[in-house]
């Protein structure tokens, strides 16, 4: 996908899309942007699962130390991450059946985009998703 018109198709079709989302690097410092984006989300009707090495819990939800450990099936990695550590990350959500890969504003690998578009997921990167939500005034959809 090109960035412009395209990337901004893709992003509000995750963000109308998707009601849960797992967030890789994830951090219990409320200072980190790993902290207070997913807070933001959550407050927005997202539900957050947080992946993190270090365990425990964030956002009062249980955090798991990898991709992998997740008890469910995963559809939005969002990643807080080194752009050098996204191609595994990448490897890894599409392992787990991710079908949408997002690295934070900041963060962006030719490599993991293609492996992310080479397994069909949706890819977005360089994008906040603070700023994406609040531009198209977008709350979590309900499917339920």
């Amino acid at each position: 996908m090109d960035m412009g018109a395209d990337t901004d198709a893709v992003v509000e079709r995750i963000l109308t899309t998707y009601d849960t989302i797992t967030v890789v690097g994830a951090s219990a410092a409320e200072h980190k942007p790993a902290h207070y984006v997913p807070a933001h989300m959550q407050e927005h009707g997202w539900r957050i699962i947080p992946v993190n090495p270090a365990g425990g819990t964030i956002l009062g939800e249980t955090a798991y130390r990898s991709i992998a450990d997740l008890p469910e099936q995963v559809g939005l990695v969002d990643v807080f991450r080194p752009s050098e550590a996204t191609p595994e990350i990448a490897r890894q959500a599409v392992a787990a059946g991710a079908t949408a890969l997002w690295l934070q504003l900041g963060i962006a690998s030719a490599e993991a985009r293609r492996i992310a578009e080479d397994a069909g997921l949706l890819y977005v990167e360089d994008r906040c998703l603070i700023v994406e939500q609040r531009r198209l005034r977008l709350e979590a959809p309900s499917l339920s």
